[in-house]
Parts: C-alpha cells; sequence; structure tokens
C-alpha cells in the first residue's frame, strides 16, 4: 500500500500535535454497556448493521473480556441467514482501528491541514454552545446542520439532533444526495416507497437487475436471485458497466447512462405491439393508461436503440422476456437515478409490472425501496413541534458547494456561519468538491463534526467530537431493502471518550441551557434506550420482542398490489400523475436527456459507482479493505484507452471544466466504449493529486426529487505516465 502522503502528492504536511495512538489499549470503559454482566464476560450480544444498505443485517458480536472479538451475521434472521459483507465482517478492526479519533479535539493550523490538540469535553462543548448561541442571537438560520446515512439508526441519525436543531431555529437541510429523485417517483406511481418482499424473488422465473450492481451492494437479495436462478429463472442485468453481478446474469444489456426512461418507453411500446399486457388489471388498477400508450408508441426500438447505444435484438427480446414470462420481477436501485432525468426513469420502469400484471403474484412486481413500510415515529423523535411559528429556511445537502461559498443576501437569507456535520463526509462524497472544499476552507466558518476518523471533512473541523461506532451504542433500525426491524445493543463500552451521536446533542443541550432554559427541557434528557423505545409503533413492533430477538418481522401482505389498493390518492398506479402536473413537471414518465453529452473537449461519459470494498467513503481506511481496492482507479474501454496511447495501469489525468483528477488507468473489460467508470469514493486525501472523482460531478439537480446528478457527466482523459 502506498504511502498516503507520497500517493496525495502532500509532502509537506506537518505531523499533527494530536498523536491518535495515544488513547491505544489498554481500553477504557467509561461504562458497562447493558448487555455486559462482569468484566471478564464472555457472550454475544445482538445488533444491527448501521450503514447505507439495503439489506440492514442482523449482527452478532462476540465480546471476550470486554473486548469485541468478532463479528458475524445473525444466522437466526431470516433475512441475513449468517452471511455479512466482506466489509462488515472486518467491524472490529474498523472499531478498534489505531487511527481511531479518541478525544475531543480543537483545530490549531490551518483549516484542511489536519492539525489538532486533544481538549476536554467540557471546554469543547462550552466554546461550540457560546459560538452558537452568537450566531444564533443574529440569524439562527445561518446555522446549519449537514447529515446523511453513515448510521441509518433512528437514533444516532435523527432524533436528539434534530431536537436540538429544531429547538435553535436552524436551517434544515434537505437530505437528497442518495434516494430522493427514486424516492419521488415511486410517491408518485405508488403512492410511497412500496415494493416486492425481497424473498419472494427466489420464486420468480424472470428477474431484471436493473442499475444494481447487487454482489456488491445488495448481497442478501443476490442470495434470492441466485436460487430463483437455480429453480431455472433467467437473470438479466441492465447497467451501464459489466459489474460483477453483470458477469453471473445470463444476459447483460450496456445501456448509455442516463437513457434507462428511452429503453422502459421501447419496452412499452412492444408489450402494446405485441398484445403482452394484462388488460384487466390495467382497466381495475391503473390511472392514465390512455396516455401513457400514446407516449409509449412513440418510442419504436429503433429510436430507443439508437438512444440508449445498444442494438434493437437486445430491446426486442427483453420485451419478449418480460411480457411472456410469469412471475417476472424488477429489482430496481438508486444508480439508474444519478442523472437529469432520474426521477422519469424510476417512474417509467415502475409502471411496467402494472402493464403485464406482475403484481398479481408475490414473486412478481418491482423493488426500489420498501421505505414507507417502516412503522417508525419520525415525529415522536425528532419534534418539529419545537419550531413552533418559525419556518426556517431548506438549503440542499447537494448542493452544499455552492450554498456554503454563498455571500448570503438576494433571496438565500444570511450567509452560513456554522456548519454542525454528522454522520458524513460531504468534502469526499458531494458533487463539485473544489467547490465543496473551498467551502469548508473558509476561515469565517466554524464547522464542527462528529467522527470516527479524521476524514477529509473532519480536517476542515474547528473541533473534532469522537463518536461511538455501532458496537458501543444502542440504537434501532428499519430497512429498505426488507420489511424487519432491528434493534442494536451495545457490545462493547465506548472507546476512549466516544461518546453517542445522541449523548452529544444531549449534553451540548445541557451547556445551551446554561444561557437558555428551552434546552433544560426533559425530552432534551431522554437516554438512547429510551429514544429506541420510542422509535416505533407499538402495535406494529413489540419492543420486548426486539429486546429477545434482535429483530421483528412485521405482518405485512405477500403481494402487496395483488389487488390494487395503491398507496396514492386513486388507490391505483398512477402513469398520470395530476400531482406532478401541478408542479409543471411531465405528468406521463419521458425520457429526460442528460445536462451533459459527449462533445469534442469532453467526449467520454462519466459514471463513479462505490467501489466494491467500499460503501461511499465509508470503509476507506480500513487496511484489509484497502488493500483489496489497491488504488483510486478509471475504468476505460481498450478502444478509448488505445486511441489515447494509454495502457492498464497507466498514471492518466481525468479532467473537464470543473477540475482534474489524477487516478490509474484500469482496462479490464468492464467500461463500455464511450463510457469510463471512476470507482468512489476514495478520500480527496487519497488522490494522486489530492482530489477524487466528485472533483468532475457538478451540483446540476434531477427532473424531480432535487437530487444529484452524479452519472451524468462528461470528461476527457489523457496520459500522464507508463505504469
Amino acid at each position: 500500500m502506498e504511502c498516503r502522503l507520497c500517493s496525495s502528492g502532500r509532502t509537506d504536511v506537518p505531523i499533527p500535535r494530536y498523536d491518535e495512538r495515544a488513547d491505544r489499549p489498554p481500553i477504557h470503559h467509561d461504562s458497562k454497556p447493558a448487555t455486559m454482566n462482569t468484566p471478564t464476560a464472555s457472550l454475544s450480544v445482538i445488533g444491527a448493521c448501521p450503514h447505507d444498505c439495503p439489506d440492514t443485517c442482523s449482527l452478532v458480536t462476540t465480546v471476550v473480556d470486554g473486548v469485541a472479538t468478532k463479528v458475524n451475521g445473525n444466522p437466526q434472521h431470516p433475512q441475513t441467514g449468517g452471511v455479512l459483507c466482506a466489509k462488515v465482517s472486518k467491524y472490529t478492526e474498523r472499531t478498534y482501528h489505531e487511527g481511531r479519533v479518541l478525544r475531543p479535539l480543537k483545530r490549531v493550523g490551518p483549516k484542511g491541514a489536519g492539525q489538532f490538540e486533544p481538549v476536554s469535553w467540557d471546554e469543547a462543548l462550552s466554546d461550540i454552545a457560546a459560538r452558537l448561541r452568537a450566531i444564533a442571537a443574529r440569524d439562527p438560520q445561518a446555522i446549519l446542520p449537514y447529515s446523511y446515512a453513515g448510521t441509518m439508526g433512528f437514533v444516532q441519525a435523527e432524533s436528539m439532533d434534530r431536537r436540538f436543531f429544531h429547538q435553535l431555529g436552524a436551517s434544515l437541510l434537505d437530505r437528497t444526495i442518495c434516494a430522493s429523485a427514486g424516492s419521488e417517483a415511486l410517491l408518485h406511481t405508488y403512492g410511497g416507497k412500496l415494493g416486492m418482499r425481497v424473498q419472494f424473488f427466489a420464486e420468480s422465473q424472470l428477474i431484471l437487475i436493473w442499475g444494481s450492481n447487487s454482489i456488491t451492494s445488495n448481497l442478501h437479495f443476490w442470495r434470492y436471485a441466485q436460487e430463483a436462478k437455480r429453480n431455472g429463472a433467467k437473470l438479466i442485468c441492465i447497467d451501464p458497466r459489466q459489474s460483477e453481478t453483470a458477469e453471473k446474469c445470463h444476459e447483460h444489456i450496456q445501456i448509455l447512462p442516463g437513457t434507462d426512461a428511452a429503453l422502459a418507453l421501447a419496452l412499452m411500446h412492444e408489450l402494446i405491439v405485441h398484445d403482452w399486457l394484462d388488460h384487466d388489471y390495467i382497466a381495475q388498477h391503473t390511472l392514465g393508461w390512455d396516455a401513457l400508450k400514446a407516449r409509449a408508441l412513440e418510442w419504436p426500438p429503433e429510436r430507443a436503440a439508437s438512444v440508449c447505444g445498444i442494438t434493437v435484438e437486445e430491446i426486442c427480446n427483453l420485451a419478449r422476456d418480460y411480457g411472456t414470462t410469469k412471475p417476472a420481477a424488477i429489482r430496481l436501485n438508486y444508480g439508474m437515478q444519478r442523472a437529469h432525468g432520474g426521477g422519469n426513469a424510476v417512474r417509467a420502469v415502475a409502471c411496467l409490472p402494472a402493464l403485464v400484471g406482475a403484481w398479481r403474484h408475490r414473486a412478481g412486481g418491482l423493488l426500489l425501496s420498501t421505505s414507507s413500510t417502516s412503522p417508525a415515529r419520525r415525529a415522536d423523535l425528532q419534534m418539529p413541534q419545537l419550531l413552533g411559528a418559525r419556518r426556517p429556511r431548506t438549503i440542499n445537502m447537494s448542493t452544499i458547494g455552492d450554498a456554503l461559498l454563498h455571500p448570503g443576501g438576494a433571496g438565500f437569507g444570511p450567509q452560513v456561519e456554522a456548519l454542525i456535520c454528522y454522520n458524513s463526509n460531504p468534502v469526499a462524497v458531494a458533487p463539485e468538491s473544489a467547490k465543496v472544499a473551498a467551502g469548508f476552507a473558509r476561515e469565517d466558518l466554524f464547522t464542527v463534526v462528529l467522527e470516527h476518523f479524521m476524514t477529509d471533512t473532519a480536517d476542515h473541523a474547528d473541533y473534532v467530537l469522537p463518536a461511538t461506532t455501532q458496537l458501543e451504542h444502542w440504537d434501532i433500525h428499519t430497512t429498505y431493502g426488507h420489511t424487519d426491524v432491528l434493534l442494536n445493543r451495545p457490545a462493547i463500552a465506548p472507546q476512549g471518550q466516544a461518546r453517542s451521536n445522541a449523548q452529544i446533542f444531549r449534553d451540548l443541550a445541557a451547556h445551551m441551557a446554561r444561557h437558555d432554559a428551552a434546552f433544560a427541557a426533559e425530552h432534551f434528557r431522554t437516554s438512547d434506550e429510551d429514544l429506541c423505545r420510542a422509535a416505533t409503533d407499538a402495535n406494529c413492533v413489540d419492543f420486548d420482542t426486539l429486546l429477545a430477538q434482535g429483530f421483528a418481522v412485521q405482518n405485512l401482505p405477500d403481494a402487496p398490489f395483488a389487488k390494487g389498493g395503491y398507496a396514492t390518492a386513486s388507490g391505483k398506479c398512477e402513469f398520470f400523475s395530476s400531482a406532478l402536473e401541478k408542479q409543471g413537471v411531465s405528468p406521463l414518465p419521458d425520457y429526460v436527456p442528460n445536462y451533459e453529452t459527449p462533445t469534442a473537449a469532453h467526449p467520454l461519459a462519466m459514471i463513479s459507482p462505490p467501489a466494491r470494498n467500499f460503501m461511499n467513503s465509508t470503509f476507506v481506511n480500513v487496511q484489509k479493505l484497502r488493500q483489496a481496492e489497491g488504488r483510486p482507479t478509471l475504468e476505460m474501454h481498450a478502444d478509448d484507452a488505445a486511441a489515447r496511447q494509454i495502457a492498464d495501469g497507466d498514471a492518466v489525468r481525468v479532467f473537464n471544466a470543473r477540475g482534474t483528477h489524477v487516478c490509474h488507468a484500469s482496462i479490464n473489460g468492464r467500461a463500455r466504449s464511450g463510457v469510463v467508470v471512476g470507482l468512489g469514493v476514495w478520500w480527496r486525501k487519497d488522490g494522486a493529486n489530492g482530489t477524487n472523482v466528485n472533483e468532475l460531478t457538478h451540483q446540476q439537480l434531477t427532473d424531480m426529487g432535487r437530487a444529484p446528478s452524479f452519472y451524468d457527466c462528461a470528461v476527457q482523459v489523457e496520459r500522464l505516465s507508463a505504469a
């Protein structure tokens, strides 16, 4: 593995004053976890994977003498089946990592240089509270929380933190960076994030895996797909990249990025022309069929083939398979919605199961997300009533670069003066990261980061506060890939001086209460365990069941739309959405071209899916996973590489008008001609020139859902040096 300083080009970085290794074992226990009976106990503790993955696995952590020795999948949980991905199976390495932040840190050098010194919790919280009070006295909207899915748990992601910021009156955050385009598309088609129950894919006879590298991002679905395959099902992958999943399917349809809606409309065309339709289901359970039919007939296979960069035969064969095989199921994932027309694309694909009556079967239909089946009591956790009559502005997290550089005024409101970041690493993961880094580098921006490690974002903080990992705190989880609810118990005591996110905001409220009695209210003292109890509807999930086995199975129908019953206002699958029409958006699904199409200056489309061994920017610093991934790479088609005299392993410069990223070429057969694949998301400081692929992405938003268009990007590539 290359030296981080050498590989990043930063040879002049001073050694930080804070030595993380000073807090290594013997491990300091601030308190005994609730599950530990004696200091020398050997036990197994049931928990839940906290990461942004549809599988939401149940975990079993083995603890010996207070130390977590291994993490396994829970064999008693049907959805987990005792199996974990390679990433989470390394969770003890992450928890006991030598680079873990274990004490509050205060910046003592320039922003971004990573120079900090340890301070006490009281000193850090007192100063943070004082700074926030001073800013709030002018305008609390100048304070912005920034968080996403570093943990998906309700307690550590959206409970005490939301109460704190609601009481403060801070700006609201539009959390759009991953799923909001597809989520809004489902809302206007099905009435919510609803779909198949994942276990029934095992009974399907045809499975379309559309925009998903399931082997790396949805492992437990892949288990069901493999069972179906063994029983004779046909698996077809639709993806611009020859992914690990595509290699294992019977067919791979390698479309151009951002053209999914065109393909879906052409499939509808063929279903209509060949009368592979369920007319009764359409008549009883859909809305707007005549209008959608007219739209689809504008998309013969020849037109779509030209747009998608595939053959007419591929489209016709796919339509025949889908129209004549029952039950047929679609596993859709969020990759396809990360382009300008992403929302329309999801809408178009989501209409397909209703056309062929696939929803009649429990092994037919579509799954993108099941989040709307969650019994979470979000309002009880977040307490939006603390805002009172105030209506703070909302800032989109996907345009944080522009937001931090905005001087204020002109309808924007006050300039952002303080940012509290947790469960996210925006300097690495947000689009157009040169602007993001410049915004975080503002000396007049007061930044607090709750973290496990010194990420790119933590390097720019004024204070870094040590947060607990999943093995060290209480939390409760629902999921978007299955429908169970899971409880996470702390397996070990917090390492060093780490505190849970909820505890940090609880403590910060206590410091604010010294000058503002509103923060002294009882709801700022609710414990993490009690927040877990309050998180779910007791009519849907029994907390004693969660305590006893770590998970609870909801009582839901096997085939949610077999007899209609969609959650839309009409109760039908809405091909035509009046709600979208009122917003000035096309009420019918349509093909929306990408913002950026190839030009002479930037002739290559670029997508940037997560690397197999990372989860966005999480796990980048876990040694075994980092070694498996190697180094930042750009996958290229052999023809595109040859035209630029690039060989496998060569250092390359990838660039457009927004910036330059230096990495190494990988000519491994996965990229199609005209498309390059920048696997992400490495930390910027690991890049050869201090960047990652988000140096090249832009901040323009999707057609619906206000989401980023990460995979809607044009670049040029040139050779720098030989391998």
